[in-house]
């Protein structure tokens, strides 16, 4: 039998962090669970457990704390003395135009985003090259290739996340077995859109085609053992990339009506809200959302703005 992996898994939660600590449980590895809240991190344990994982690790960590991320890798490696795969997932989100989202919440967006990825990178690398070996995956998203409408912190987020991979990968390259790898999902069934920052008034949901956390962790898993497949996790997200890069004017016309259409629910006004950005709420962590079907969404909101009435 092969011998059982140690992975790490930031953001495991809930939503694809948490589906992921789980497939990796349910192959049989030693998994280190690291999120912010306790309590949601001991009920994620309690999951990998019953997954079949070797053993597990539970840490506590704000990834945008940087001496928090050293304690981090610093307790995995007393427990097992090594780190075969490390899962960045740890991710919020703030809706609202760039001038109406508070500083503190739009860098908190960043801190938890860019900075956890880089946090993360900055203390696991060594670790991976002293060993000579191991990789380290960051989940970026469809978004760090796009701009879509009242997600400007959440965006620039991403891209810099796929920046750091490419710095990353460069700076790697002497190493063969050292491994940086990057997936981009699209819409996903988590309660990331829920449990957002909110300044836009309306509730955003995963956009069409909605795939479910455990899937998206499956194809995390499969990128362990096969880092060169695709980092698009969907067709449609090449279609809408292509459509980004290359027809820009088309793509700027086509996603300022759709978005609100397509990826939020016009008929549940909000009100300004922080969110999960500067704090945990452990009330709101799951494996999935409940946006509903996605068709029946957007059928919803084009009655709703044929009717004239949207949220301010």
């Amino acid at each position: 039998m092969p011998t059982p992996r140690v992975v790490l898994v930031t953001g495991a939660s809930s939503g694809i962090g948490l589906a992921t600590a789980v497939a990796a449980a349910g192959a049989g590895d030693h998994v280190v669970l690291a999120a912010r809240g306790r309590a949601s991190l001991d009920a994620a344990e309690r999951e990998c457990k019953d997954a079949g994982a070797a053993s597990t690790l539970v840490v506590p960590t704000d990834v945008g704390d940087d001496a928090a991320v050293a304690a981090l890798v610093g307790a995995a490696l007393e427990r097992h003395g090594r780190l075969d795969a490390v899962i960045s997932c740890a991710g919020v989100v703030a809706y609202g135009r760039t001038e109406d989202v508070p500083a503190d919440v739009f860098d908190g967006v960043l801190r938890t985003n860019l900075h956890g990825s880089v946090n993360v990178a900055r203390h696991v690398v060594p670790v991976l090259r002293r060993q000579r070996r191991g990789q380290l995956l960051l989940v970026g998203s469809l978004i760090g290739h796009i701009a879509v409408p009242s997600m400007t912190a959440y965006v620039l987020s991403k891209w810099g996340v796929r920046a750091l991979v490419g710095q990353l990968r460069v700076e790697n390259r002497d190493l063969p077995h050292v491994t940086i790898g990057y997936v981009a999902p699209g819409g996903v069934n988590t309660p990331i859109y829920t449990q957002a920052a909110n300044y836009a008034g309306f509730i955003g949901r995963p956009p069409p085609p909605v795939a479910s956390p455990a899937r998206t962790a499956r194809q995390v898993m499969r990128r362990l053992d096969h880092p060169w497949l695709p980092a698009q996790l969907t067709p449609a997200n090449d279609v809408i990339r292509f459509g980004a890069q290359y027809l820009p004017f088309v793509y700027a016309r086509i996603i300022n009506p759709f978005f609100p259409i397509g990826a939020t629910d016009l008929t549940e006004p909000t009100g300004p809200t922080t969110g999960n950005v500067l704090a945990s709420r452990p009330d709101g962590n799951a494996l999935e959302g409940d946006p509903g079907h996605a068709l029946a969404g957007i059928v919803k909101n084009i009655r709703q703005r044929l009717r004239g009435r949207r949220p301010r």
